[in-house]
């Protein structure tokens, strides 16, 4: 790494790039150097270089690793290639911040964790909503004891007509599945770091496809219904070797009344808790109550996300996403597809 700056590459030229990464790291002048940026669609990324004063752009991600040298690389493409791309840039000694899922499998997952060990690079993914400030209010309770022990919990992460009119999200080939991977991820790896990450025993899951499969109103943009082969929603129930136990829901489109939930339920054997807003339920002197805390700066999850693995990659230690916990995380996505293709209980 350069003795000022980290410079940073980007595979992927897509969205998530433009409207997160990019604007967050062009403001962390001080700290970072935008030094190129890859895309199969070599347009795209010399859109993007002119917007953000990035210097080369490439077509071939490999081509741009060998001759620009950076020092991290930033993984935003489609699913499909978050591992392919996270390990070409391990082995060329680059720390790597890839978006969410890690891969679109278990074994992709461990490959990429195998390649960071044997580099002695970092490996991290964005499950931002670790950072926002919701849940470092509630996690201080649970690390207080306030909680006790948390023997189940509710993920949830449901739209009720909010299937993207853009990209591949309804792509299964290319993204791995729907709702699930997509935005029920963030929830599911949540509520695995407040729960100190139990090791998954089994999953039972079932997928549904009765709405995305044909027209109706979009309130994220217009759908293609015959190329929608993911799921539109999906629930499913894991079981920990502890004991404790996490209900999954989540939906591209579901006839409710919310717009969007994005939520977690953390139900404890001293009290409980939900992130958005916080808030803790308890009993105290005789009474039940609720603990509201409407003055929690909520922050932006993706800045801080970002910032903290910048501050990794200098050697200033501090909590981010790790390979191994992602690779956790993919094995019940993979568990719990697994189990709806086979309609079966499915042992992890």
């Amino acid at each position: 790494m350069g003795a000022t700056k980290l410079r940073v590459a980007f595979i992927g030229a897509g969205q998530i790039a433009e409207k997160v990464h990019l604007p967050v790291l062009s403001q962390m002048k001080d700290k970072v150097e935008l030094v190129s940026i890859a895309d199969t669609a070599l347009e795209k990324a010399e859109r993007l270089a002119g917007k953000f004063s990035i210097e080369t752009t490439f077509q071939d991600y490999n081509e741009m690793l060998s001759r620009v040298g950076p020092d991290a690389v930033w993984v935003c493409t489609t699913n499909k290639f978050h591992a392919s791309a996270s390990l070409a840039a391990l082995r060329s000694k680059c720390h790597v911040f890839c978006e969410k899922p890690p891969a679109m499998n278990e074994v992709e997952a461990r490959q990429i964790l195998t390649a960071a060990e044997e580099e002695g690079r970092i490996l991290s993914f964005n499950f931002n909503y670790r950072f926002r400030g919701e849940t470092l209010a509630i996690k201080k309770f649970i690390e207080g004891g306030e909680l006790g022990e948390i023997y189940v919990c509710t993920a949830q992460a449901i739209r009720r007509r909010g299937i993207p009119g853009w990209g591949s999200f309804t792509n299964r080939d290319l993204q791995g599945g729907g709702p699930v991977a997509d935005i029920g991820v963030h929830m599911i790896d949540l509520a695995l770091h407040l729960m100190d990450f139990p090791e998954p025993k089994s999953i039972v899951a079932s997928t549904y496809r009765k709405i995305g499969n044909r027209k109706g109103i979009g309130l994220m943009g217009k759908w293609d219904p015959h190329g929608f082969t993911v799921e539109d929603s999906a629930f499913g129930l894991v079981k920990f070797r502890n004991g404790a136990t996490m209900i999954i829901e989540t939906a591209y489109a579901l006839n409710t009344k919310e717009r969007s939930v994005m939520n977690l339920h953390l139900h404890g054997d001293r009290a409980g808790a939900s992130l958005f807003p916080p808030e803790v339920y308890t009993e105290m002197h005789g009474e039940l109550i609720d603990i509201n805390l409407p003055f929690i700066e909520t922050g932006d999850g993706h800045k801080r996300s970002i910032e903290a693995f910048v501050e990794n990659c200098f050697g200033n230690v501090s909590p981010i996403p790790t390979a191994a916990e992602a690779c956790v995380v993919q094995k019940i996505l993979d568990g719990f597809y697994e189990s709806a293709d086979l309609d079966k209980t499915i042992e992890l």
